[in-house]
Protein backbone atom coordinates (compact mmCIF):
# COMPACT_ATOMS: atom_id res chain seq x y z
CA UNK A 1 0.00 0.00 0.00
CA UNK A 2 1.51 3.31 -1.16
CA UNK A 3 1.98 5.85 1.70
CA UNK A 4 0.70 9.14 0.63
CA UNK A 5 3.43 12.06 1.61
CA UNK A 6 2.60 14.46 3.69
CA UNK A 7 3.22 16.89 1.40
CA UNK A 8 1.20 15.91 -1.86
CA UNK A 9 -2.17 18.25 -2.82
CA UNK A 10 -1.17 20.99 -0.08
CA UNK A 11 0.06 24.46 -1.30
CA UNK A 12 3.18 23.72 -0.45
CA UNK A 13 3.52 20.34 -2.97
CA UNK A 14 1.97 23.68 -5.47
CA UNK A 15 4.41 25.53 -4.80
CA UNK A 16 7.20 23.60 -5.13
CA UNK A 17 5.78 22.20 -8.60
CA UNK A 18 5.79 25.65 -9.74
CA UNK A 19 9.18 27.37 -8.79
CA UNK A 20 10.40 24.67 -10.14
CA UNK A 21 8.69 24.65 -13.48
CA UNK A 22 9.18 28.75 -13.62
CA UNK A 23 12.80 28.54 -12.32
CA UNK A 24 12.97 31.05 -9.53
CA UNK A 25 15.58 31.20 -7.54
CA UNK A 26 13.96 31.70 -3.76
CA UNK A 27 13.92 28.65 -1.43
CA UNK A 28 16.93 27.15 -3.40
CA UNK A 29 20.30 26.62 -1.94
CA UNK A 30 21.88 26.83 -5.36
CA UNK A 31 21.43 29.06 -7.98
CA UNK A 32 21.38 27.83 -11.54
CA UNK A 33 22.85 31.23 -13.43
CA UNK A 34 25.56 30.98 -16.33
CA UNK A 35 29.50 31.57 -16.22
CA UNK A 36 30.22 35.11 -16.59
CA UNK A 37 31.14 36.07 -19.89
CA UNK A 38 34.00 39.13 -20.61
CA UNK A 39 32.08 42.17 -20.13
CA UNK A 40 29.02 40.48 -18.00
CA UNK A 41 28.35 41.48 -14.47
CA UNK A 42 25.95 39.97 -11.65
CA UNK A 43 22.89 42.55 -10.63
CA UNK A 44 19.98 42.07 -8.97
CA UNK A 45 16.63 41.78 -10.09
CA UNK A 46 13.97 43.43 -8.21
CA UNK A 47 9.63 42.38 -9.19
CA UNK A 48 7.95 44.83 -7.17
CA UNK A 49 4.58 42.84 -8.42
CA UNK A 50 5.41 39.86 -6.11
CA UNK A 51 6.71 41.76 -3.02
CA UNK A 52 4.56 41.50 -0.55
CA UNK A 53 6.61 43.52 2.20
CA UNK A 54 7.16 40.66 4.53
CA UNK A 55 11.00 42.30 5.31
CA UNK A 56 11.88 38.50 5.00
CA UNK A 57 14.93 39.47 2.60
CA UNK A 58 15.77 41.64 5.62
CA UNK A 59 15.53 39.00 8.13
CA UNK A 60 17.68 36.59 6.39
CA UNK A 61 20.72 39.24 5.01
CA UNK A 62 21.06 39.98 9.22
CA UNK A 63 21.20 36.31 10.00
CA UNK A 64 23.31 36.19 7.28
CA UNK A 65 25.95 38.58 8.21
CA UNK A 66 25.51 38.43 11.93
CA UNK A 67 24.06 42.26 12.35
CA UNK A 68 22.13 43.00 14.85
CA UNK A 69 18.67 44.72 14.03
CA UNK A 70 19.43 48.17 13.71
CA UNK A 71 22.29 47.42 10.86
CA UNK A 72 20.20 46.84 7.76
CA UNK A 73 22.42 46.02 4.49
CA UNK A 74 19.01 45.40 2.63
CA UNK A 75 16.14 47.39 3.19
CA UNK A 76 12.25 47.51 2.39
CA UNK A 77 10.47 50.99 1.63
CA UNK A 78 6.98 51.10 1.40
CA UNK A 79 5.26 53.55 -1.04
CA UNK A 80 1.06 54.55 -1.46
CA UNK A 81 -0.89 56.22 -4.08
CA UNK A 82 -4.99 56.91 -4.27
CA UNK A 83 -7.37 57.48 -1.71
CA UNK A 84 -9.12 55.18 0.32
CA UNK A 85 -10.70 52.60 -0.46
CA UNK A 86 -9.14 52.77 -4.01
CA UNK A 87 -5.54 52.60 -3.33
CA UNK A 88 -2.21 51.20 -4.26
CA UNK A 89 0.86 49.86 -2.47
CA UNK A 90 4.34 49.37 -3.96
CA UNK A 91 7.20 48.04 -1.86
CA UNK A 92 10.57 47.97 -3.10
CA UNK A 93 13.10 45.71 -1.29
CA UNK A 94 16.91 47.22 -1.80
CA UNK A 95 20.23 46.51 -0.58
CA UNK A 96 23.58 47.14 -2.91
CA UNK A 97 22.79 48.62 -6.21
CA UNK A 98 26.72 47.94 -7.22
CA UNK A 99 26.44 50.43 -9.30
CA UNK A 100 28.77 51.19 -12.54
CA UNK A 101 29.82 54.07 -11.20
CA UNK A 102 29.78 53.83 -7.56
CA UNK A 103 29.53 57.50 -5.22
CA UNK A 104 30.60 55.56 -2.55
CA UNK A 105 34.11 54.25 -4.59
CA UNK A 106 35.01 57.22 -5.43
CA UNK A 107 35.12 59.35 -2.31
CA UNK A 108 36.25 56.66 -0.30
CA UNK A 109 39.43 58.29 1.48
CA UNK A 110 40.82 54.79 2.22
CA UNK A 111 40.11 53.32 -0.79
CA UNK A 112 37.98 50.43 1.16
CA UNK A 113 35.79 49.79 -1.64
CA UNK A 114 36.88 47.57 -4.42
CA UNK A 115 35.08 46.97 -7.65
CA UNK A 116 35.30 43.41 -8.78
CA UNK A 117 35.34 41.46 -11.99
CA UNK A 118 32.00 40.38 -11.56
CA UNK A 119 30.63 43.87 -11.00
CA UNK A 120 29.73 43.51 -7.19
CA UNK A 121 30.98 46.81 -5.28
CA UNK A 122 32.78 45.28 -2.50
CA UNK A 123 33.68 46.63 1.18
CA UNK A 124 37.20 45.85 2.58
CA UNK A 125 36.91 46.13 6.09
CA UNK A 126 40.04 45.77 7.77
CA UNK A 127 41.04 49.28 5.29
CA UNK A 128 37.87 51.74 6.66
CA UNK A 129 38.43 54.34 9.76
CA UNK A 130 34.73 54.66 9.84
CA UNK A 131 34.50 57.96 8.39
CA UNK A 132 31.24 57.65 6.90
CA UNK A 133 31.94 59.78 4.06
CA UNK A 134 30.33 56.89 1.93
CA UNK A 135 27.12 57.04 4.07
CA UNK A 136 26.66 60.62 2.64
CA UNK A 137 27.97 60.19 -0.78
CA UNK A 138 25.45 57.45 -1.92
CA UNK A 139 22.58 58.28 -2.94
CA UNK A 140 20.36 54.90 -1.59
CA UNK A 141 21.70 55.65 1.54
CA UNK A 142 23.29 51.66 1.29
CA UNK A 143 26.61 51.74 3.19
CA UNK A 144 25.37 51.47 7.26
CA UNK A 145 28.24 52.68 9.76
CA UNK A 146 28.54 50.08 12.70
CA UNK A 147 29.45 51.68 15.93
CA UNK A 148 30.44 48.43 17.78
CA UNK A 149 32.79 47.71 14.86
CA UNK A 150 33.76 51.78 14.26
CA UNK A 151 33.41 50.89 10.35
CA UNK A 152 30.91 50.83 7.70
CA UNK A 153 29.32 48.00 6.22
CA UNK A 154 27.62 46.73 3.10
CA UNK A 155 25.83 44.09 1.32
CA UNK A 156 28.36 42.09 -1.06
CA UNK A 157 25.68 39.93 -2.85
CA UNK A 158 26.69 37.12 -0.54
CA UNK A 159 29.51 36.87 -2.99
CA UNK A 160 31.60 33.96 -0.86
CA UNK A 161 28.11 32.17 -1.41
CA UNK A 162 27.53 33.34 -5.51
CA UNK A 163 31.30 31.63 -6.62
CA UNK A 164 30.11 28.51 -4.93
CA UNK A 165 26.91 28.22 -6.87
CA UNK A 166 24.95 28.85 -3.57
CA UNK A 167 21.78 31.38 -3.74
CA UNK A 168 22.48 34.65 -1.68
CA UNK A 169 20.43 35.00 1.42
CA UNK A 170 17.43 38.15 1.01
CA UNK A 171 17.40 35.64 -3.00
CA UNK A 172 16.52 32.21 -0.59
CA UNK A 173 14.57 33.70 1.70
CA UNK A 174 11.74 35.60 -0.26
CA UNK A 175 8.43 33.74 -0.41
CA UNK A 176 7.54 35.11 -3.64
CA UNK A 177 10.46 35.17 -5.63
CA UNK A 178 10.71 39.14 -5.90
CA UNK A 179 14.81 39.45 -5.75
CA UNK A 180 16.59 37.37 -8.31
CA UNK A 181 20.06 37.36 -9.64
CA UNK A 182 20.86 38.45 -13.19
CA UNK A 183 23.59 38.49 -15.68
CA UNK A 184 23.82 41.77 -17.84
CA UNK A 185 26.47 43.66 -19.68
CA UNK A 186 27.27 47.02 -18.37
CA UNK A 187 28.01 49.24 -21.76
CA UNK A 188 23.97 47.32 -23.10
CA UNK A 189 22.53 48.45 -20.01
CA UNK A 190 23.55 51.98 -19.47
CA UNK A 191 22.72 52.65 -23.64
CA UNK A 192 19.40 51.56 -23.46
CA UNK A 193 17.17 49.38 -20.65
CA UNK A 194 18.81 51.06 -17.83
CA UNK A 195 16.20 54.59 -18.46
CA UNK A 196 13.13 52.43 -18.52
CA UNK A 197 13.89 49.19 -16.02
CA UNK A 198 16.40 51.10 -13.98
CA UNK A 199 14.14 53.56 -12.70
CA UNK A 200 11.10 53.17 -9.52
CA UNK A 201 9.51 56.02 -7.91
CA UNK A 202 11.26 58.43 -6.09
CA UNK A 203 14.40 57.31 -6.22
CA UNK A 204 17.38 59.21 -7.39
CA UNK A 205 18.56 60.43 -10.49
CA UNK A 206 20.34 57.41 -12.53
CA UNK A 207 22.75 59.42 -13.75
CA UNK A 208 24.63 59.81 -10.56
CA UNK A 209 25.97 56.59 -9.95
CA UNK A 210 23.79 54.30 -12.95
CA UNK A 211 22.57 51.38 -10.69
CA UNK A 212 22.67 47.86 -12.35
CA UNK A 213 19.27 47.17 -10.45
CA UNK A 214 16.58 46.01 -12.61
CA UNK A 215 13.24 46.54 -11.71
CA UNK A 216 9.66 45.11 -12.54
CA UNK A 217 6.84 47.37 -11.43
CA UNK A 218 3.28 47.31 -11.56
CA UNK A 219 1.02 48.91 -13.62
CA UNK A 220 0.31 52.52 -12.58
CA UNK A 221 -3.19 54.43 -12.72
CA UNK A 222 -2.77 57.46 -15.13
CA UNK A 223 -2.89 60.59 -12.99
CA UNK A 224 -1.51 58.70 -9.77
CA UNK A 225 1.75 59.05 -8.51
CA UNK A 226 3.29 57.19 -5.11
CA UNK A 227 3.87 58.68 -2.11
CA UNK A 228 6.36 57.64 0.17
CA UNK A 229 4.71 56.13 3.20
CA UNK A 230 7.14 57.55 5.76
CA UNK A 231 6.44 61.21 4.69
CA UNK A 232 4.74 62.33 7.67
CA UNK A 233 7.98 61.59 9.89
CA UNK A 234 11.10 64.06 9.88
CA UNK A 235 14.33 63.50 11.84
CA UNK A 236 17.17 65.91 12.14
CA UNK A 237 20.19 64.75 10.94
CA UNK A 238 23.36 64.14 13.03
CA UNK A 239 24.62 66.89 14.92
CA UNK A 240 28.19 65.71 13.67
CA UNK A 241 29.65 68.40 16.32
CA UNK A 242 33.32 67.05 15.81
CA UNK A 243 32.76 68.39 12.46
CA UNK A 244 31.21 71.35 13.32
CA UNK A 245 33.97 72.75 15.67
CA UNK A 246 36.77 71.19 12.81
CA UNK A 247 35.64 72.99 10.24
CA UNK A 248 34.69 76.76 12.07
CA UNK A 249 38.11 76.75 13.43
CA UNK A 250 40.05 75.52 10.69
CA UNK A 251 38.50 78.38 8.73
CA UNK A 252 38.95 81.03 11.10
CA UNK A 253 42.42 79.89 11.22
CA UNK A 254 42.84 80.34 6.78
CA UNK A 255 41.04 83.72 7.21
CA UNK A 256 43.86 84.84 10.45
CA UNK A 257 46.57 83.42 7.93
CA UNK A 258 45.06 85.85 5.11
CA UNK A 259 44.96 88.49 7.51
CA UNK A 260 48.45 87.89 8.73
CA UNK A 261 49.91 87.55 5.04
CA UNK A 262 48.54 90.96 4.02
CA UNK A 263 49.60 92.91 7.23
CA UNK A 264 53.41 91.25 6.54
CA UNK A 265 53.01 92.21 2.93
CA UNK A 266 52.06 95.96 3.61
CA UNK A 267 54.28 96.22 6.21
CA UNK A 268 57.16 95.20 3.67
CA UNK A 269 55.61 97.45 1.20
CA UNK A 270 56.56 100.15 3.00
CA UNK A 271 52.99 101.07 4.59
CA UNK A 272 52.54 102.29 7.68
CA UNK A 273 51.11 99.91 9.54
CA UNK A 274 52.26 97.89 12.37
CA UNK A 275 54.69 94.82 11.62
CA UNK A 276 52.35 91.52 12.69
CA UNK A 277 53.57 89.67 15.59
CA UNK A 278 54.70 86.15 16.65
CA UNK A 279 50.89 86.38 18.88
CA UNK A 280 49.14 87.14 15.45
CA UNK A 281 50.81 84.36 13.80
CA UNK A 282 50.27 81.70 16.88
CA UNK A 283 46.40 83.03 16.79
CA UNK A 284 46.49 82.15 13.21
CA UNK A 285 47.66 78.47 12.99
CA UNK A 286 46.22 77.38 16.42
CA UNK A 287 42.93 77.02 15.25
CA UNK A 288 43.49 74.49 12.69
CA UNK A 289 45.87 72.85 15.37
CA UNK A 290 43.11 72.37 17.53
CA UNK A 291 40.02 71.98 14.77
CA UNK A 292 42.20 68.77 13.38
CA UNK A 293 42.52 66.61 15.92
CA UNK A 294 39.14 66.91 16.64
CA UNK A 295 37.75 66.00 13.12
CA UNK A 296 39.35 62.31 14.69
CA UNK A 297 36.68 62.00 16.94
CA UNK A 298 34.14 61.74 14.25
CA UNK A 299 36.06 58.65 13.12
CA UNK A 300 35.08 54.95 14.18
CA UNK A 301 38.94 54.47 14.16
CA UNK A 302 40.74 57.36 15.15
CA UNK A 303 43.93 56.05 15.41
CA UNK A 304 43.78 55.23 12.17
CA UNK A 305 43.58 58.71 10.92
CA UNK A 306 46.57 59.17 8.94
CA UNK A 307 44.83 56.88 6.28
CA UNK A 308 42.70 59.73 5.25
CA UNK A 309 45.03 61.15 3.18
CA UNK A 310 45.70 58.32 1.05
CA UNK A 311 42.94 58.58 -1.55
CA UNK A 312 44.07 62.13 -2.81
CA UNK A 313 43.85 61.99 -6.35
CA UNK A 314 40.40 61.12 -6.24
CA UNK A 315 38.61 61.84 -2.96
CA UNK A 316 38.15 65.47 -1.96
CA UNK A 317 38.61 64.39 1.95
CA UNK A 318 41.68 63.29 1.60
CA UNK A 319 42.64 66.26 -0.47
CA UNK A 320 41.50 68.26 2.64
CA UNK A 321 43.02 66.44 4.90
CA UNK A 322 46.38 66.31 3.28
CA UNK A 323 46.11 70.08 2.23
CA UNK A 324 45.06 71.30 5.90
CA UNK A 325 47.39 68.78 7.75
CA UNK A 326 50.25 70.71 5.65
CA UNK A 327 48.85 74.07 6.11
CA UNK A 328 48.69 73.53 9.73
CA UNK A 329 52.39 72.45 9.71
CA UNK A 330 54.00 75.29 7.89
CA UNK A 331 51.84 77.82 9.82
CA UNK A 332 53.42 76.26 12.53
CA UNK A 333 56.71 77.06 11.16
CA UNK A 334 55.83 81.02 10.38
CA UNK A 335 55.26 81.25 13.86
CA UNK A 336 58.21 79.98 14.57
CA UNK A 337 60.16 82.05 12.28
CA UNK A 338 58.36 85.47 13.26
CA UNK A 339 59.62 83.90 17.17
CA UNK A 340 62.78 84.30 15.64
CA UNK A 341 62.91 87.65 14.21
CA UNK A 342 63.49 85.88 10.28
CA UNK A 343 63.33 88.66 7.18
CA UNK A 344 60.73 89.37 5.18
CA UNK A 345 62.17 87.22 2.14
CA UNK A 346 61.66 84.58 4.01
CA UNK A 347 58.54 84.77 5.71
CA UNK A 348 56.35 86.29 2.40
CA UNK A 349 57.37 83.16 -0.07
CA UNK A 350 56.88 80.93 2.84
CA UNK A 351 53.38 82.65 4.01
CA UNK A 352 52.20 82.61 0.23
CA UNK A 353 52.59 78.62 -0.21
CA UNK A 354 51.22 78.09 3.07
CA UNK A 355 48.07 80.52 2.47
CA UNK A 356 47.35 78.45 -0.76
CA UNK A 357 47.50 75.43 0.50
CA UNK A 358 45.47 77.08 3.43
CA UNK A 359 42.94 78.16 0.76
CA UNK A 360 43.00 74.64 -1.15
CA UNK A 361 41.86 72.73 1.81
CA UNK A 362 39.17 74.81 2.29
CA UNK A 363 37.71 74.45 -0.94
CA UNK A 364 38.55 70.85 -0.91
CA UNK A 365 36.60 70.80 2.71
CA UNK A 366 33.64 72.41 0.83
CA UNK A 367 33.64 70.15 -2.26
CA UNK A 368 32.99 67.18 0.55
CA UNK A 369 29.67 68.66 0.86
CA UNK A 370 28.74 69.08 -2.97
CA UNK A 371 27.35 65.80 -3.73
CA UNK A 372 23.98 65.28 -4.96
CA UNK A 373 22.73 62.99 -2.59
CA UNK A 374 22.42 65.76 0.20
CA UNK A 375 20.15 68.41 -2.00
CA UNK A 376 20.75 70.82 0.22
CA UNK A 377 24.48 70.84 0.65
CA UNK A 378 25.05 70.79 -3.06
CA UNK A 379 24.48 74.82 -3.49
CA UNK A 380 26.75 76.98 -3.94
CA UNK A 381 26.34 78.74 -0.85
CA UNK A 382 27.96 75.69 0.63
CA UNK A 383 31.90 77.00 -0.76
CA UNK A 384 30.51 80.54 0.26
CA UNK A 385 29.76 79.86 3.64
CA UNK A 386 33.09 77.91 4.35
CA UNK A 387 35.27 80.50 3.01
CA UNK A 388 33.28 83.69 4.48
CA UNK A 389 33.62 82.08 7.93
CA UNK A 390 36.84 83.44 7.53
CA UNK A 391 35.98 86.79 8.39
CA UNK A 392 36.50 85.34 12.16
CA UNK A 393 40.55 85.47 11.43
CA UNK A 394 40.13 88.55 10.66
CA UNK A 395 38.27 89.61 14.15
CA UNK A 396 40.91 87.64 15.75
CA UNK A 397 43.59 89.12 14.94
CA UNK A 398 42.13 92.70 14.63
CA UNK A 399 40.81 92.36 18.24
CA UNK A 400 44.80 91.02 19.77
CA UNK A 401 46.52 94.03 17.10
CA UNK A 402 44.24 96.61 19.80
CA UNK A 403 46.15 95.10 22.57
CA UNK A 404 49.80 95.47 21.24
CA UNK A 405 51.03 98.56 21.72
CA UNK A 406 50.39 100.96 18.57
CA UNK A 407 48.00 98.88 16.87
CA UNK A 408 45.28 100.53 16.69
CA UNK A 409 45.72 101.50 12.74
CA UNK A 410 46.35 97.53 11.30
CA UNK A 411 43.67 96.54 14.01
CA UNK A 412 40.97 99.66 11.91
CA UNK A 413 42.48 98.17 8.79
CA UNK A 414 41.63 94.48 9.31
CA UNK A 415 38.28 95.86 11.03
CA UNK A 416 37.45 97.39 7.75
CA UNK A 417 37.98 94.20 6.48
CA UNK A 418 35.97 92.14 8.83
CA UNK A 419 32.79 94.32 8.30
CA UNK A 420 33.24 93.70 4.47
CA UNK A 421 33.15 89.97 4.69
CA UNK A 422 30.70 89.81 7.55
CA UNK A 423 27.81 91.75 5.38
CA UNK A 424 28.94 89.07 2.76
CA UNK A 425 28.13 86.11 5.09
CA UNK A 426 25.15 87.51 5.95
CA UNK A 427 24.22 88.02 2.67
CA UNK A 428 24.71 84.37 1.85
CA UNK A 429 23.05 83.16 4.86
CA UNK A 430 19.72 85.57 3.51
CA UNK A 431 19.96 84.18 -0.09
CA UNK A 432 19.54 80.96 2.00
CA UNK A 433 16.27 81.71 3.58
CA UNK A 434 15.11 83.37 0.34
CA UNK A 435 15.65 79.96 -1.45
CA UNK A 436 13.91 77.93 0.81
CA UNK A 437 10.91 80.53 1.23
CA UNK A 438 10.46 80.51 -2.40
CA UNK A 439 10.65 76.70 -3.77
CA UNK A 440 8.98 75.63 -6.55
CA UNK A 441 6.92 72.74 -6.33
CA UNK A 442 8.10 71.54 -10.23
CA UNK A 443 11.88 71.35 -8.87
CA UNK A 444 12.49 67.46 -9.22
CA UNK A 445 14.58 67.88 -5.73
CA UNK A 446 11.33 70.05 -4.16
CA UNK A 447 10.99 66.86 -1.45
CA UNK A 448 13.89 66.95 0.16
CA UNK A 449 14.55 70.57 -0.15
CA UNK A 450 11.10 71.15 1.14
CA UNK A 451 11.73 69.03 4.38
CA UNK A 452 14.66 71.04 4.87
CA UNK A 453 12.92 73.93 4.66
CA UNK A 454 10.52 72.57 7.03
CA UNK A 455 13.26 71.61 10.05
CA UNK A 456 15.14 75.13 9.29
CA UNK A 457 11.73 77.15 9.89
CA UNK A 458 9.81 75.12 12.32
CA UNK A 459 12.09 72.30 13.85
CA UNK A 460 14.72 75.29 14.27
CA UNK A 461 13.21 78.35 13.41
CA UNK A 462 14.04 79.90 16.35
CA UNK A 463 17.85 78.85 16.40
CA UNK A 464 17.82 80.59 12.37
CA UNK A 465 16.75 84.16 13.80
CA UNK A 466 19.40 83.81 16.95
CA UNK A 467 21.42 82.56 14.11
CA UNK A 468 21.41 85.83 11.67
CA UNK A 469 20.53 88.39 14.80
CA UNK A 470 23.96 86.96 16.21
CA UNK A 471 25.46 87.51 12.72
CA UNK A 472 24.49 90.78 12.66
CA UNK A 473 25.50 91.90 16.00
CA UNK A 474 28.88 90.53 16.31
CA UNK A 475 30.13 90.46 13.04
CA UNK A 476 28.98 93.46 11.85
CA UNK A 477 27.57 96.14 14.57
CA UNK A 478 30.17 95.52 17.25
CA UNK A 479 33.36 95.96 14.94
CA UNK A 480 31.73 99.02 13.40
CA UNK A 481 31.02 99.81 17.08
CA UNK A 482 34.73 99.45 17.71
CA UNK A 483 36.04 101.15 14.83
CA UNK A 484 34.48 104.22 16.34
CA UNK A 485 35.76 103.85 19.65
CA UNK A 486 39.04 103.55 18.42
CA UNK A 487 38.92 106.99 16.62
CA UNK A 488 37.60 108.48 19.69
CA UNK A 489 41.02 106.91 21.40
CA UNK A 490 38.50 105.18 23.63
CA UNK A 491 40.74 102.09 23.54
CA UNK A 492 39.59 100.32 27.10
CA UNK A 493 35.89 100.29 25.29
CA UNK A 494 37.50 99.14 21.97
CA UNK A 495 39.27 96.12 23.43
CA UNK A 496 36.05 95.18 25.04
CA UNK A 497 33.58 95.29 22.10
CA UNK A 498 36.00 93.78 20.22
CA UNK A 499 36.22 90.72 22.86
CA UNK A 500 32.30 90.29 23.15
CA UNK A 501 32.62 90.58 18.93
CA UNK A 502 35.34 87.65 18.47
CA UNK A 503 33.65 85.41 20.84
CA UNK A 504 29.64 86.20 19.95
CA UNK A 505 30.56 85.93 16.20
CA UNK A 506 32.47 82.23 16.97
CA UNK A 507 28.90 81.20 18.65
CA UNK A 508 26.97 82.01 15.74
CA UNK A 509 29.47 80.59 13.19
CA UNK A 510 28.88 77.48 15.40
CA UNK A 511 24.77 78.16 15.38
CA UNK A 512 24.79 78.33 11.59
CA UNK A 513 27.26 75.08 10.92
CA UNK A 514 25.10 73.10 13.51
CA UNK A 515 22.06 73.86 11.53
CA UNK A 516 23.74 72.71 8.06
CA UNK A 517 24.92 69.25 9.48
CA UNK A 518 21.03 69.31 11.24
CA UNK A 519 18.74 70.34 8.59
CA UNK A 520 20.07 68.20 5.95
CA UNK A 521 18.01 65.51 4.06
CA UNK A 522 19.22 63.33 1.97
CA UNK A 523 18.11 61.20 -1.57
CA UNK A 524 17.66 57.69 -0.02
CA UNK A 525 14.96 54.88 -0.37
CA UNK A 526 11.41 56.15 0.37
CA UNK A 527 9.12 55.08 2.31
CA UNK A 528 12.71 53.59 4.39
CA UNK A 529 10.66 53.13 7.75
CA UNK A 530 12.95 50.95 9.38
CA UNK A 531 16.74 51.72 7.90
CA UNK A 532 18.96 50.98 10.22
CA UNK A 533 21.80 54.04 9.01
CA UNK A 534 20.14 56.77 10.02
CA UNK A 535 22.30 58.45 12.55
CA UNK A 536 20.62 60.74 15.14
Amino acid sequence: MRETPLTENTPLASFIDYKNETGMQCGSYTIDIPELKPGEQYRFHFDATACVGCHCCEVACNEQNANPDEIKWRRVGEMEAGHFPDTLQLFNSMSCNHCIDPACLNGCPTESYIKLDNGIVFHDDPSCIGCQYCTWNCPYEVPVFNPDRGIVTKCHMCVDKLENGQTPACVQACPGGAIEIEVFRPDEWVEGPMQTEGVAPHLPDLAITQPSTRYTLPEIPEGESFRPADEHILEPAHPEWPLVFMTVLTQASVGAFLALFLGQLLYTLGFDLPRPTTAMAVAAFLPAAIGLPLSALHLGRPALAILAMKNWRRSWLSREALALGIYTALATLVALLYYLNASPGILLPLELLTLALGLFGIHAQAMIYRIPARPSWDRPSTNRKFFGTGYLGFLLLATLLLFEQGGEKGAVVLLAVTLLAGMAQLLIILEEVLFYRHLDPEEKLYYQYNRTRILLQERYGRIKQLRLATLLAFAIVLPLLAILFVASSMIGAAEVTLLLATLGAFASEITGRYLFYRTVVPLGLAGNFFAGNQRH
